[in-house]
């Protein structure tokens, strides 16, 4: 096995965290042949004294990435590395599961697919299946928009209390929010109150001008929405009642079939939201 230390990282970036790339290096020094180490070790993979690594293998224990075996004075890594290596496998099963059902979804109505997943007031696109026609779009894969004049936003937001929501837009500025995006608090709230519970929630041009909207939860096994899809396709009216309700059932069958796939069992919501 390689014993080389691990090299510090350039300390004339001013941005970098030095107590953050000791801590993370000091998880990587853990190796399936060196599954358990003294703070010697440790400080000797980090290239420094043990007294320096001391602080980072205290916060490390005390936060559950390190367990002390008192008796061997030993360090294994603890559960709190798993929770971290779930969320990546978590968000990665998430892409792999939905892309055939979202290509499903654009074959049976020619319209766009995407999935998408909360960051913070922003909805982060993640996959997109464009539809035969190859219409232009916006968004791809990366993309960031606002999560309150989106139709996978808004799915993403009903899911939150009333409290999270206000306290996650207390601070926002809404002057130059785009279409009929909420330009207020108060409007952000009541638009959240009219999407809680709602199967679909469909837009036409409230963010993308000419554009058709329409969004279901995906929900893992505990029944909190962890994603949203939706189809997109240029709008022929202006009117969200003119949207064949057919295409409104493939959304919320393909988000529920996800759902399935995750383990996870869709909801009865008791309504249909609409577009502001």
């Amino acid at each position: 096995m390689d014993k080389t230390p691990i090299t510090p990282p350039h300390s004339d970036d001013k941005y970098l965290v030095p107590g953050l790339i000791r801590g993370l290096k000091a998880l990587q020094s853990f190796t399936p042949e060196d599954r358990e180490m003294t703070l010697s070790d440790i400080a000797r993979r980090l290239q420094t004294t043990r007294s320096a690594a001391f602080r980072t293998v205290y916060t490390l224990a005390q936060q559950g990435y390190l367990l002390h075996n008192p008796q061997t004075g030993r360090y294994t890594l603890g559960p709190a590395v798993l929770r971290l290596g779930y969320g990546y496998l978590a968000t990665r099963e998430l892409v792999e599961v939905a892309l055939p059902e979202l290509e499903k979804l654009r074959d049976r109505t020619d319209w766009s697919a995407h999935l998408g997943v909360r960051d913070g007031r922003f909805v982060l696109y993640m996959l997109r299946v464009p539809s035969h026609m190859g219409l232009a779009s916006i968004v791809h894969v990366g993309s960031r928009l606002p999560a309150a004049g989106t139709t996978m936003g808004r799915v993403l937001l009903a899911d939150l209390s009333e409290s999270d929501l206000v306290r996650l837009y207390r601070d926002e500025t809404y002057q130059n929010a785009p279409g009929q995006t909420p330009r207020s608090l108060g409007e952000l709230v009541a638009q959240w109150q009219r999407d809680r519970g709602t199967p679909a929630i469909v837009q036409i041009g409230s963010f993308e001008t000419g554009i058709a909207s329409i969004a279901a939860p995906v929900r893992d096994i505990e029944g909190n929405v962890v994603a949203a899809i939706n189809a997109t396709q240029s709008a022929s009216a202006d009117r969200v009642d003119s949207i064949d309700t057919g295409i409104r059932d493939e959304v919320v069958r393909t988000a529920d079939a996800i759902t399935r796939l995750l383990g996870g069992m869709p909801t009865s919501p008791r309504k249909e939201g609409t577009g502001t």
